[in-house]
C-alpha cells in the first residue's frame, strides 16, 4: 500500500546500484501479486526481436494504446464472481469501474451504493450525478475520466467497509491504477483516502493538498454524498479540483 509523501513532489530517477534492491523487492511483490490472482505466467514482449529497441516513451504509448483495455478485461476476469469477503453475500453486481484505460484523471470513491449495485456501474445515483456535474465544470466529460471504488461490492445499508473487506479488494484497485497510470488521482472521501494513502487523518484536514501514491499526485477531497448533505462545502471541493486542473497542466 502506498504511503504519504509529505513533500508532495514526484521524483523520477535513474536506477543506480543503491536502489536496485528496492527494484528487486518491488518485482518480487509484483510477482507474488500476480500469483495470488491466479496467473501461471506473464507475457513479456521482446522488443529486440521485433526489429529494434523502443524508447521508454514508445513502450509506454504502445502499452496504453494496445494493452490497457485487454489488461482491464483480464483483471475483471480474474475477479470473476468474487467470494473473497462477506460483501459478496448481499450484492447484486460487482462494480468494477469504468472509463478509458488511458485516462489522465482517475476518481476513486468508497464503494457502490444501491443504484450502483443495481446497474453495476460506479457513481450513478445522486452522488454520481453530482460527480458528473463536477467533472463537466472541470471542462471534461465523464467518459474522459476513469471512475472506480476501493471496494467493488455494496456494503449492507451502505455502511462503511470494514478493514478485512478493504484488504480483500484493495489489490484490484491498485492494479487498476497501475494499468491506467493516471496523471492525477482524486480520492473521494475518507475511506478512499485512508485506504490508498495509509493514513487516518480526517478528510477535513487531509483535503486541499497533494499527497503521493507510488509517484502519482493524489488530491483527497470530500465525497459527493457528503456534499449533498453539506452543500456549503462544495466550494472547498471546487477549490481542490482547480488545483487538480493546474496539476494536470503541469503546474
Amino acid at each position: 500500500m502506498g504511503r504519504i509523501d509529505a513533500a508532495g513532489i514526484s521524483c523520477h530517477c535513474k536506477i543506480t546500484m543503491y536502489d536496485r534492491s528496492e527494484v528487486k523487492e518491488r518485482l518480487r511483490k509484483a510477482l507474488e501479486f500476480y500469483r495470488e490472482l491466479g496467473f501461471e505466467y506473464l507475457p513479456v514482449e521482446n522488443a529486440g526481436a521485433a526489429g529494434g529497441r523502443r524508447t521508454v516513451e514508445e513502450a509506454r504509448a504502445g502499452h496504453i494504446r494496445k494493452d490497457g483495455d485487454e489488461e482491464l478485461k483480464s483483471l475483471r476476469a480474474v475477479i470473476g464472481d468474487c467470494r473473497r469477503c462477506r460483501l459478496s453475500e448481499g450484492r447484486r453486481n460487482i462494480v468494477f469501474g469504468e472509463g478509458p484505460p488511458h485516462a489522465a484523471l482517475m476518481f476513486i470513491g468508497e464503494g457502490p451504493g444501491r443504484d450502483e449495485d443495481i446497474q453495476g456501474r460506479p457513481f450513478v445515483g445522486d452522488a454520481g450525478k453530482l460527480l458528473t456535474k463536477l467533472i463537466a465544470k472541470m471542462g471534461m466529460k465523464r467518459e474522459d475520466v476513469y471512475i472506480a471504488n476501493i471496494i467493488k461490492c455494496r456494503p449492507p445499508l451502505n455502511r462503511n467497509p470494514q478493514e478485512d473487506e478493504i484488504a480483500a479488494c484493495l489489490p484490484f484497485v491498485e492494479k487498476q491504477i497501475e494499468i491506467i497510470s493516471p496523471s492525477v488521482i482524486v480520492c473521494l472521501g475518507k475511506v478512499s483516502a485512508h485506504a490508498l494513502l495509509g493514513t487516518d487523518i480526517p478528510i477535513s484536514r487531509l483535503r486541499g493538498a497533494f499527497l503521493q501514491y507510488r509517484g502519482i499526485p493524489v488530491m483527497p477531497t470530500f465525497h459527493p454524498a457528503y456534499l449533498l448533505r453539506n452543500p456549503r462545502d462544495k466550494w472547498l471541493t471546487w477549490d481542490d479540483m482547480q488545483k487538480v486542473l493546474e496539476k494536470m497542466k503541469g503546474g
